[in-house]
């Protein structure tokens, strides 16, 4: 089967029964450019072992087992999990997980590389980037979520998802996605976006991390007050949330930790 013909991949589903679920977030990508520039990013810094997460009905798993890579996948859907590597012919670099990704233990790999869930998409990457799971990301997600995983201080897309992913990780959006890639048709595009992680802030103190995430989450929970009204123990500030840069936060943790 071609998977990236929606003709075939419908045909397949009326077959089969299958109805794609729209709380699993599941849309099947059908355009074989966009597939490939994933892929191509994914594996440009020579990754031989890759993490799928929500791979579906396998056109991304197919794609990099075509280059020689490892795919451990990861696939909530139980139906979805057991056809998978049989209809892939059963390769012996394929190895499926069935279960959430969320709740299962995630291999170590030389990268991640998903077209993630619509619904769960957000978690299970800020769990990654919590863990510094992997040294490089490669996604498929909505494109609000790209543009809040990349956005910059001083920016009104600036929130605690990009403030938590650029900690640890460089977040560039290297494309758009039309929601005609996909089927089924999502409401919304969606754009894919790597992280690379870096080793700037190797050094930071655990104590120094927690008191990061938690004063972030807290400032940004209060996003429209002044950091002065937020803290109003500890800092005198008229900036907001989204206005501080990622060193700025680093050094109000530290200072809060003695440091």
């Amino acid at each position: 089967m071609n998977l990236t013909s929606p003709s075939q991949v419908k045909a397949w589903c009326i077959e089969h029964e299958f109805h794609p679920n729209k709380v699993l977030g599941q849309n099947f990508l059908i355009d074989r450019n966009v597939l490939a520039a994933i892929v191509d990013a994914g594996l440009e810094d020579g990754a031989k072992t890759v993490v799928e997460i929500g791979p579906g009905l396998g056109v991304m798993t197919e794609e990099m087992l075509n280059r020689g890579v490892a795919v451990t996948a990861i696939e909530k859907d139980p139906v979805l999990a057991a056809r998978l590597a049989e209809s892939l012919g059963n390769p012996p670099a394929l190895r499926v997980v069935a279960g959430d990704a969320l709740k299962v233990e995630l291999p170590i790999a030389d990268a991640m590389v998903s077209n993630l869930p619509y619904q769960a998409g957000t978690r299970i990457l800020l769990e990654l980037v919590l863990k510094r799971r992997y040294p490089a990301m490669t996604v498929l997600v909505q494109s609000e979520v790209a543009e809040r995983l990349a956005a910059a201080e001083g920016g009104k897309t600036r929130g605690l998802a990009g403030v938590w992913a650029q900690l640890d990780y460089d977040v560039e959006v290297l494309r758009k996605v039309a929601a005609s890639c996909f089927w089924p048709r999502p409401a919304i595009g969606s754009s894919v976006v790597r992280l690379r992680r870096h080793d700037r802030n190797l050094g930071l103190a655990g104590e120094v991390r927690d008191m990061f995430h938690r004063i972030t989450k807290q400032a940004f929970e209060h996003r429209r007050k002044q950091l002065g009204s937020i803290f109003k123990d500890f800092v005198q500030s008229t900036a907001r949330a989204e206005e501080l840069s990622n060193h700025d936060w680093i050094e109000l943790a530290k200072g809060l930790c003695g440091q």
